[in-house]
């Protein structure tokens, strides 16, 4: 028997500014959860953090006091024996961003990715009764998001933009939660970046419980609506605008071609109609 060729892809999800409702690394250890899964590396935490912002915890292992630092973990994940993903999770490094994106991309190397996905989450202006928004690039090309956005970035764009420079290919996926949810775990917007990775993977990642955690959350979500006109009036508004500008943006990636047959539709109904009303 001929040996199966295997594909790894590199998923690279940050703890901290980038994660919103812990939405991007929460696929990452639904990944982990659900696949086989083992560690295979790990970044050294020091000199990467500032313990007064990612501080150390302490916790009991087997009835023994131990002290976990902050720290950067790589997962090997056999989706299928022709898919591996390298799953990248860590809380944001504070200090040297080009020092440790380097020592991720070597051990991308040293497992010979072809690809690396970054994942982020962030609060924005949407209404949770609509799909979430997930904006996606590829190789660097700004995504709609990206084209409208001037300010800070955090470690995922580093990451992919010194992936890009190395020569992979890249794509970068950031999904959005309605900021007047707070900062709880938000399954839905999970589950929405899940299924973009599944399209950019190619495969039909299994979703697990994701669905109905996510429809629990709607629930919540309609269930606070109920009990603040204030808070349904804003949903109601946004809901409007984020049909007005799906509407725009379909009308944008009509092609030429299509846009000229819909042209000549109207004109010819319009003169149908004139005409008819000449009789």
């Amino acid at each position: 028997m001929s040996e199966v060729q295997r594909t790894t892809v590199m998923l690279a999800a940050f703890e901290g500014w980038n994660d919103a409702g812990q939405s991007a690394t929460d696929v990452i250890r639904h990944l982990v959860a659900t696949y086989e899964s083992t560690e295979v590396r790990h970044i050294r935490c020091d000199g990467f953090y500032d313990y007064q912002v990612a501080r150390p915890i302490t916790c009991s292992i087997q009835g023994r006091r131990r002290i976990l630092w902050p720290q950067t973990t790589f997962y090997d994940i056999a989706v299928s024996p022709a898919l591996h993903i390298l799953a990248q999770i860590a809380p944001e490094p504070n200090y040297r961003w080009r020092e440790y994106c380097h020592q991720s991309l070597h051990i991308a190397e040293e497992f010979e990715v072809d690809r690396i996905i970054t994942m982020g989450a962030m609060f924005a202006d949407c209404p949770h009764t609509r799909p979430l928004p997930v904006d996606v690039s590829d190789n660097g090309c700004q995504c709609r998001m990206d084209r409208e956005y001037n300010g800070p970035v955090g470690i995922p764009t580093i990451l992919d933009a010194m992936a890009c420079e190395e020569g992979y290919d890249t794509t970068t996926m950031w999904v959005s939660i309605p900021q007047y949810l707070g900062c709880d775990e938000c399954p839905q917007a999970t589950l929405r970046l899940l299924d973009h990775l599944s399209m950019a993977l190619g495969v039909s990642l299994h979703t697990g419980d994701l669905a109905q955690r996510a429809e629990q959350w709607c629930c919540r979500a309609a269930t606070l609506m109920q009990c603040n006109d204030e808070l349904a009036g804003y949903v109601h508004k946004l809901e409007s605008e984020y049909d007005d500008e799906t509407r725009l943006h379909d009308a944008e990636a009509m092609d030429a071609p299509q846009a000229e047959q819909l042209v000549r539709e109207a004109e010819e109904f319009l003169k149908d109609c004139g005409g008819a009303s000449l009789q």
